[in-house]
Formats: structure tokens, sequence, C-alpha cells
């Protein structure tokens, strides 16, 4: 069995104008200083990252890679969830997605999802030169909003929708591939692939590919009240990602699993720092460490009540706390009286 690497955390909440979240250096200075020993950088925070110079400069790569050694941190996983979200954009989401894009591509859809192809492509070789095996992002949304409609929708709208996305996904993982990294798709409401009902749907539509795989984070499974553990079990083989988050789910007799459109402090659910929720970590990094998940355990810092870098300060030792250092051998060794063929014959009676 492997033991979770850990903790990390995802820079992305973090990131700002203000030192010390303004530069890399000193934004690892900082998580470094909280007991963080890995970081999930988002490669679209120029502030923090060059994606196109990483693709292609093996120095730059070596560069961050030996900083990041000399603080005692390593990169978990390069993140491109906003560029991953623009591969997949429904024009009713254009206004809002188009800030998520490079300046130059805003308002011209076509080229915008053509950016975000070259960005994700960008990603697996910057991946690769940074030695990983993992990748973080969206898979973006054709059919969201019709996920509960009126009227109902048109026959073979969802098959459709799906086709449309494996067809624009395929050559991306195909790059991924050629680089050996795995694509960690987040589970995400808002996403096509908001569950594992449609995960597979995607699944099949580009040949069960080796490079489609799962970022999991149990905050959205309680949202949409859907078994977060009976998830591991089902989808191990396919989980290559793991964010640590917390969230609640209270429903009452005003509102539900909607939200009544209500700001994230009024929802019945609603993302919460770590140790504040309802998700058992106890349980998940047990199941973690029984299906052998040899990533690390990031912190993706949301939740509507608490300072941010209260949550970051609270989230490493929360994280420590839970990994299972797994055991080398079975707890009954010690009462191992050998065995060979004629033993157990003779045990048995023949």
């Amino acid at each position: 069995m492997k033991t979770i690497k850990g903790p990390g955390i995802f820079l992305a909440q973090f990131a700002g104008d203000a030192a010390p979240f303004n530069s890399l250096p000193a934004i690892a200075d900082y998580m470094a200083g909280l007991g963080y020993k890995g970081l999930q950088i988002p490669s679209w925070d120029a502030r923090l990252f060059d994606l196109a110079k990483a693709a292609e400069s093996q120095t730059y790569c070596d560069d961050v890679k030996g900083m990041l050694a000399d603080k005692g941190l390593e990169i978990t996983e390069l993140s491109t969830h906003l560029q991953g979200q623009l591969v997949a954009v429904h024009p009713a989401y254009d206004a809002q997605f188009d800030g998520f894009a490079a300046p130059e591509v805003r308002g011209n859809p076509v080229a915008r999802q053509a950016w975000a192809v070259e960005q994700m492509k960008l990603a697996a070789k910057a991946s690769q030169r940074l030695g990983l095996t993992t990748h973080a992002s969206f898979p973006g949304a054709l059919a969201w909003p019709y996920v509960y409609p009126w009227p109902q929708r048109p026959a073979g709208l969802v098959e459709d929708a799906f086709d449309e996305l494996a067809r624009r996904w395929k050559p991306i993982l195909d790059v991924f591939d050629e680089n050996g990294v795995d694509i960690g798709f987040e589970i995400h409401p808002g996403e096509d692939l908001h569950d594992g009902v449609t995960f597979e749907m995607f699944l099949e539509r580009v040949n069960n590919h080796p490079r489609a795989n799962i970022l999991y984070d149990p905050s959205h499974f309680v949202l949409q009240c859907l078994d977060y553990l009976q998830f591991i079990d089902i989808y191990h083989e396919r989980i290559k990602c793991f964010h640590v988050k917390d969230a609640e789910f209270r429903p009452s007799g005003r509102s539900g699993v909607y939200g009544g459109y209500q700001s994230w402090v009024n929802r019945p659910g609603r993302f919460r720092s770590l140790g504040d929720g309802q998700v058992d970590f106890g349980q998940i990094f047990s199941k973690m460490a029984q299906y052998d998940f040899a990533g690390w355990a990031v912190l993706e810092w949301e939740c509507a009540l608490k300072h941010p870098e209260q949550g970051a300060a609270e989230g490493a030792p929360f994280i420590a706390k839970n990994i299972i250092r797994v055991t080398e051998h079975a707890f009954d060794d010690f009462a191992d009286s050998g065995s060979d063929r004629d033993l157990n014959k003779r045990i048995m009676g023949f």
C-alpha cells in the first residue's frame, strides 16, 4: 500500500497583487511556513507561473522546481481549471466566461476555444518538463443549462452534447498521453461531468481513454446529496487528484439543493473550511489508503465564513492528521505459526 502525499494546497484562492501572495517565491515561503509540502499551481496566473515558457524551456522548469525544493516544497499538479472550462462553453455563458480568456480572444468564441485547446496542450508539455504525472482541470459544459429542463429536452440533445465534448477533448487527451500525464477532471456542478453517471458517459465516448481521469472533491458531492464514499469504491482506479475541501448541506422548509438564488452564506449547501463541515474525512483517507491512492492530498480552501489565511493555517495540520501512514505488515503477523501445503491438508482433514 501507498501513503498519500501531503499536505498540499491549491494556490488559486490565495494569489493576489499584495505580498506575499503576488509571486511564487513569496507565496511558497508563506505556505511552507504553515507546514505545506506541495503546491498546486494555477497555470493561468502570470503572477505565479509562465505556462508557455514552461512548455518550451526545461531550464525554466528546473529553476522553478529548484526554487521550491530549497523551501521544502514540490509541485503537486499544474491546474488549468479556467482554460479547461473554455474548451466547451454553452453560448448562454459566453459573456461570463470571456474573462477567463486572454484579452485578444475575448468576444470571439471560436478563437477563445482554440486558445483554450492550445493552453491545454501547453500544460501537458509543461507538466512533462516538470516531472509531473497528473494534472487538474475542468472539462467545460455544453449540456449544463438543461440539467433540470423545462420545457423537456429535445430527444438526443444530451447525447449530442457529450459527443461534441468528447470530440473536443480526444485530441487533447492524446497530447497528454504522449507526455505521460493524466488529466484529473474535477467532477463539479456547472460542468457536464458532475457525477459518476456523466463521467461514464464521457469516458465511453473517448473510448475509455487512459488519460481521462478524476479529480475527487467530496464537497461537491455533499451539495448534490451523492454518496461520496461509495464514489471512491466505484471509481478509485480513475481517481488521480484529490482536493480536500469541506462542505455542509442543511436543507430547510424554504430551500434545498438548488439554493434559492441565495448568497453562499445563506444557501443550505455551502463550502466550509476543513473540520467545520460535514465531510467524513477519516473514512475518505481510509478509503484512499485502502485503494493505494498515490497522489497528493491538496487543500482547496473555499469557505463562506472563515478568512482564507485562517483556513490555510488550519488546513495543513488537519490534512497531516488525516494522512494514514500505511502499514507494511498485517497486525496479526505476530501470531503467524507458519504454513505449508501438508499442514493445510492436515488442518482440513484431507
